[in-house]
């Protein structure tokens, strides 16, 4: 198992992908961001995982970033096809995925760390934790889509100051201008992950699915045709087995049971 660099593992409906390379703080090659795709696959395949939480091996990290000596061996064209294509492709198929994703953030997520928490939907960090996009201290930028999902996600100021300055911040400061959910002790986080997890995982997977669609893509249209959008998705449900099952069960005074229909 030590061998492998990304370990997945299902719990009833949770679904959990751990990146394991603590030697390395958990740093991303092209090998690991492959796994981590291939991981995905099949959490997206299996029809009992409705949550999927994404964490790091090791006490120190849930990613530290790129694999620095890996980046410095490439030239542009090779790191655009080879790297920051994969990395791109795969960040972005976490962001797009139906299922809800929730990143337990166990220690340093820096660089590519925090650019993979920025594609997953909710963030719960140990107070351990530190955050930042530190690569203009390397001469580089953010290449996972960091300048982008950075701005589009905490005021645009912060991002700046983020990113010019290069530095680290604690769990407390990206709480603070909402790059994370909510902050929990070290020894509680998994649980407290799970415990959410659990809570989601008992909602319609349907309903959760059609929501993520809406959110996302209401997010990049004017509102006036976001909330056309949300109008027409929000009765497209009411052709579903499950919308009805809400309902009634709310109505008969007992827990819904949801399938996903």
């Amino acid at each position: 198992m030590s061998e492998q660099t990304v370990l997945t593992e299902v719990k009833g409906a949770i679904g959990i992908i751990t990146v394991n390379r603590p030697e390395v703080m958990n740093a991303l090659d092209v090998p690991t961001v492959l796994a981590l795709e291939q991981a995905l696959d099949g959490m997206e395949k299996n029809k009992d995982v409705r949550v999927i939480v994404v964490t790091g091996a090791g006490e120190k990290a849930f990613v530290a970033g790129g694999d620095i000596a890996d980046m410095n061996s490439r030239q542009a064209l090779d790191h655009y096809i080879e790297f920051a294509e994969v990395i791109h492709r795969v960040f972005r198929r976490f962001e797009l995925s139906d299922k809800p994703t929730i990143a337990a953030v166990n220690g340093w997520a820096l660089g590519g760390g925090t650019e993979l928490l920025l594609s997953l939907d909710i963030r719960i960090a140990a107070e351990t934790a530190k955050v930042g996009l530190p690569e203009i201290t390397l001469g580089l930028i953010p290449g996972a889509g960091g300048t982008q999902r950075m701005i589009r996600q905490i005021p645009l100021c912060k991002a700046k100051e983020l990113m010019f300055a290069g530095a680290h911040i604690t769990a407390a400061e990206a709480l603070s201008f909402g790059l994370i959910n909510r902050i929990v002790p070290k020894d509680r986080l998994m649980a407290e992950v799970m415990e959410l997890a659990e809570r989601i995982a008992h909602k319609s997977p349907l309903i959760l699915k059609v929501m993520k669609r809406t959110i996302r893509d209401g997010a990049d249209m004017p509102l006036p045709s976001a909330l056309a959008h949300e109008q027409a998705m929000a009765s497209l449900i009411f052709d579903s087995a499950d919308a009805h099952e809400g309902c009634t069960a709310f109505l008969e005074k007992r827990n819904a049971v949801f399938t996903g229909k």
